[in-house]
C-alpha cells in the first residue's frame, strides 16, 4: 500500500499512527505542499479535493483520513484498534467526526497563523484569526476535558482510533500555541499517547 502524505500533515500522522500501531507497512510518497504539489494533475487524479493523506492500495483510491484509519484497523490481523460492536463503533466514530468538525478546524488555523504562514511566506499572524480560533479551540477542548474525566482512553478501557484520531493535530501544540496544559485531563491523556511507541516513532519534531 503507499500513502501519499506530508510529515507536516496532522492528517497523515493520524493514518501514520494507525499503521505504526498495527504493523503495517506502507511506502509512504511525499507530496510537497509547499511546492504546490497537491494541485497538480497527477495528484488531483488521486484526490480533486487538493489534501493529503491518500491512500493507495492495489489500485483502491481512498482519501479522508478518518476513512483510511477506519480501512487499515479493518484490514489488520491486530484487531486492537477495530471496535467490536456496533454502539462501540458508533461511539468511536462520534468522536473522530467532532473532531473534524469542532477541534482541528481551530487547530488548523492556529497551526497556519502561528506557524505554516511564516513557512510559506504569506506574511504575519493575523490577530483577528487567533483570537476566533483559540476561542473554538478552548470551546472544544472543554468538551474533552470533560469527557475525559475518569477515563484513561476516548472510547472503553482501551486505546482506540478515536484517541489517535484526535491525538494528531494536539502533536502541533507548541508550534501552532495551543493552550492545552490549562485543561488537565486533556494533558493526562495526551501525556499517554505521547509515550506510545507509535507516536515516538512518527515524531516530526512538533512535540
Amino acid at each position: 500500500m503507499r500513502l501519499y502524505y506530508h510529515p507536516l500533515s496532522s492528517c497523515s500522522r493520524r493514518v501514520l499512527l494507525v499503521a505504526q500501531q498495527l504493523g503495517i507497512p506502507l511506502e509512504l510518497i511525499t507530496v510537497d505542499l509547499f511546492r504546490g504539489e497537491q494541485n497538480t494533475p497527477p495528484f488531483l487524479k488521486l484526490n480533486p479535493n487538493h489534501q493529503v493523506p491518500v491512500l493507495e492500495d492495489d489500485g483502491y483510491v481512498l482519501w479522508e483520513s478518518y476513512a483510511i484509519m477506519q480501512y487499515l484497523a479493518e484490514l489488520a490481523q491486530d484487531k486492537t484498534l477495530h471496535a467490536q460492536t456496533a454502539q462501540q463503533r458508533a461511539d468511536t466514530s462520534r468522536w473522530m467526526y467532532w473532531c473534524g468538525q469542532h477541534l482541528s478546524p481551530a487547530i488548523s488555523i492556529l497551526n497556519w497563523e502561528h506557524s505554516i504562514k511564516e513557512m510559506a511566506g504569506s506574511g504575519p499572524a493575523d490577530h483577528a484569526e487567533v483570537e476566533r480560533a483559540e476561542a473554538k479551540f478552548i470551546e472544544a477542548c472543554q468538551v474533552l476535558d470533560a469527557h475525559l474525566a475518569g477515563r484513561d482512553w476516548m472510547c472503553g478501557k482501551q486505546l482506540s482510533l478515536a484517541d489517535l484520531a484526535i491525538a494528531a493535530p494536539l502533536g502541533d501544540w507548541q508550534r501552532a500555541k495551543l493552550p492545552i496544559i490549562q485543561f488537565g485531563q486533556i494533558w493526562r491523556w495526551f501525556q499517554q499517547i505521547r509515550a506510545l511507541d507509535c507516536w515516538q516513532s512518527t515524531e516530526q519534531g512538533t512535540d
